[in-house]
């Protein structure tokens, strides 16, 4: 596990209306998916091909905070942060509509994800607006950390 990443289980509601899954919420009580963080701006992001990737990104100050709403993907994340004692490690997080996960990214990680199903959607939420005069990123080519991105038969 990489230091300050959090990946947490969301509770989702289902009655013969539909469902409802909270996502995110601002801290004031002692909820597992509430920010304590300034809030930016959130995206909807679409893959409509599996195995689309979009990789590697880092910040250096912006928090951003994911979860996949259709579909499923797979997250890469790599600890580039000089201070910390999980520097250089790699995490992998699976995620989806089936078991819908809120994945948090501190700044100096860098973070991509592949869609593993056509029409991927994911909710993403970041602590910043994005300024494209002077973006808080830091861009690397998605095999910088080798050969992650295949799915390999078990």
């Amino acid at each position: 596990m990489i230091q300050d990443v959090q990946v947490i289980p969301l509770a989702t509601y289902m009655d013969d209306r539909g469902f409802l899954t909270e996502i995110i919420r601002v801290a004031g009580g002692d909820e597992p998916h509430a920010i304590a963080h300034k809030f930016g701006q959130v995206y909807l992001v679409g893959d409509p091909v599996r195995g689309s990737i979009r990789a590697y990104h880092k910040h250096a100050e912006l928090w951003d905070w994911f979860c996949i709403v259709h579909g499923t993907a797979k997250f890469v994340l790599v600890d580039d942060r000089e201070d910390s004692p999980t520097k250089g490690e790699m995490m992998t997080i699976v995620t989806g509509e089936r078991a819908p996960k809120l994945v948090v990214v501190p700044p100096g990680v860098y973070h991509g994800w592949m869609s593993l199903e056509d029409d991927t959607l994911m909710i993403s939420v970041a602590s910043h607006t994005y300024n494209r005069e002077n973006p808080d990123e830091e861009r690397i080519p998605p095999d910088s950390f080798g050969d992650v991105w295949t799915v390999k038969g078990r």
